[in-house]
């Protein structure tokens, strides 16, 4: 059995490792999976910023940090700033605020963010 571990272990692509890892990293936290947060309800959870761009919205820019958990993917999006520090692609954060719909995506506007 820990042979095979092994074995699938060294026979993995890199990223589905990551991703496993990841998985693993959220679930031991205790928050609810990305895919199966409820919305218009006040969440806290976990994930990696996957990537970061700034957006025009409503005349002023806006920070959008995609979030991932293995599952599921969250925007966070931070109007009126261009950047945060150490927020960065790769840097695993919680998040906490309520979750709507934007055009089929999941959206958290202004969460109060956390640095793991």
């Amino acid at each position: 059995m820990a042979l095979r571990k092994f074995v699938a272990g060294l026979t993995k692509p890199p990223e589905q490792l990551a991703g496993e890892h990841l998985e693993q990293w959220c679930t031991t936290l205790g928050y609810p999976r990305l895919d199966q947060v409820e919305e218009r309800r006040p969440v806290r959870v976990g994930g990696e910023v996957r990537s970061i761009r700034i957006v025009p919205r409503a005349g002023a820019d806006a920070l959008e940090a995609t979030i991932t958990d293995g599952h599921g993917t969250l925007t966070a999006v931070f109007l009126g700033r261009r950047k945060i520090l150490g927020v960065s692609p790769g840097r695993r954060v919680f998040l906490e605020g309520v979750v709507t719909k934007d055009g089929g995506n999941q959206v958290m506007y202004n969460p109060l963010y956390e640095l793991a």
